[in-house]
C-alpha cells in the first residue's frame, strides 16, 4: 500500500465540510461520519495498485481526480504515495479555485 499523504489545503477543506455539514444539519456526529468516508475512499485510493482517476493536468501538474460522495478528490502519485491536495464539492468551479492557487 502506498503511504496516504494530506497536503494542507486538502486537511483544511476536511475542516471545512466538517464544520459545514455541522451547521447545516445540526449535528456533529453526522458530520464526523461524512467526514470518516471522505477519509476511507482516500485510504481507498492508497491502496489499489496502478495509476486511477481523471488526469486533472490542466489545473495542476500531475494532478488526478475522482468523485466521492458529491465532492471531488484532487490527489497526486509520489513514488511510494498519494498526496491528497484538495477536496472540493463537486458543484464549485474548480478552474478558478485552482487558478487562485
Amino acid at each position: 500500500m502506498r503511504a496516504l499523504i494530506y497536503l494542507d489545503a486538502a486537511t483544511d477543506d476536511l475542516v471545512e465540510i466538517l464544520r459545514h455539514i455541522t451547521l447545516e444539519s445540526r449535528h456533529l456526529p453526522t458530520a464526523l461520519r461524512f467526514v470518516e468516508k471522505l477519509r476511507a475512499r482516500c485510504s481507498h485510493l492508497a491502496s489499489l495498485p496502478g495509476t486511477l482517476g481523471s488526469d486533472r493536468s490542466d489545473l495542476a501538474p500531475g494532478l488526478r481526480s475522482v468523485p466521492a460522495h458529491g465532492y471531488i478528490i484532487f490527489f497526486r502519485y509520489g513514488d511510494e504515495s498519494v498526496e491528497i491536495a484538495n477536496i472540493l464539492q463537486a458543484s464549485r468551479d474548480v478552474l478558478s479555485h485552482f487558478d487562485s492557487e
